[in-house]
Formats: structure tokens, C-alpha cells, sequence
């Protein structure tokens, strides 16, 4: 793919996180063999840890539409190449369970395959995640 079409296909993604999508709908963007990567305590929230399979993502938005309540998302930047795609941000949510604010930076880096997102990392903060979750 080109780093216009990794553009798009981030911008898309980005747009179906924040239209409410369904997480069948925002998954059905992965691959099958989807590499899912958010490194941190993998004890403190299920999304968190190494994962194959575009179930990963599945989970990952079913589970935060229940577990967290975001209360604000701004996206500073969105920069593609012609094989990724990252987006830097900040990110405030509160786990539902504690009452606990995460308050923080993150950037997610894409990657792509056959107009699939192959690759999702996402880096933040997650010292703070774990104590928020706990």
C-alpha cells in the first residue's frame, strides 16, 4: 500500500472508534492474524499484553465500551508512511471499577497488509494504567 492509502485507512479507523462502531465493524479492518501488542501489567485490564488474531481488537472494543468511560480524546497528529501509520494523542478515561482517571499521552503505531491493519501498538503510560485498574 501506499502512505496515502495507510492515510485513509487510519483516518477510517480513527473515524469508526469515534462514530460508536460496532467492534465487529471496527475488527473486520484487521487481519485475521492480527498482531496485537500493548505492552504494560497484562494482569490490569484484558486488553493489555500480546495478542494474535483480529479478536484482539474485537475484545478491546467490546470490553472498553464497559470498563472505561472516556472523557476526552484529542488526536495531535497522524503521520503514514508506506508501511505504518501513528497517531499521537492524549487520552483521559476513568476505570469504571476504581473511579480511577488515566490521564496521559499514548501513540499507536499501525501496520498494514493488503488493506488490512496488520499491526496495532499502542505505547502509553503504563505504570499509570495499572495503578488506575487496580
Amino acid at each position: 500500500m501506499n502512505t496515502r492509502q495507510n492515510l485513509q485507512l487510519a483516518q477510517n479507523f480513527l473515524a469508526k472508534l469515534g462514530s460508536g462502531a460496532s467492534a465487529a465493524d471496527i475488527a473486520a479492518l484487521c487481519s485475521a492474524d492480527l498482531e496485537w501488542s500493548i505492552p504494560g501489567d497484562d494482569g490490569a485490564l484484558p486488553w493489555v499484553g500480546h495478542k494474535v488474531g483480529r479478536e484482539a481488537m474485537h475484545d478491546f472494543i467490546r470490553d472498553t465500551a464497559t470498563m472505561i468511560e472516556r472523557e476526552s480524546l484529542e488526536i495531535h497528529d497522524l503521520l503514514a508512511s508506506e508501511e505504518r501509520a501513528v497517531i499521537l494523542g492524549h487520552l483521559k478515561t476513568r476505570i469504571v471499577a476504581t473511579g480511577k482517571l488515566i490521564d496521559g499521552a499514548f501513540a499507536i503505531v499501525l501496520k498494514f497488509r493488503e488493506g488490512k491493519i496488520a499491526s496495532f501498538t499502542m505505547l502509553e503510560d503504563s505504570f499509570a494504567v495499572s495503578a488506575a485498574a487496580r
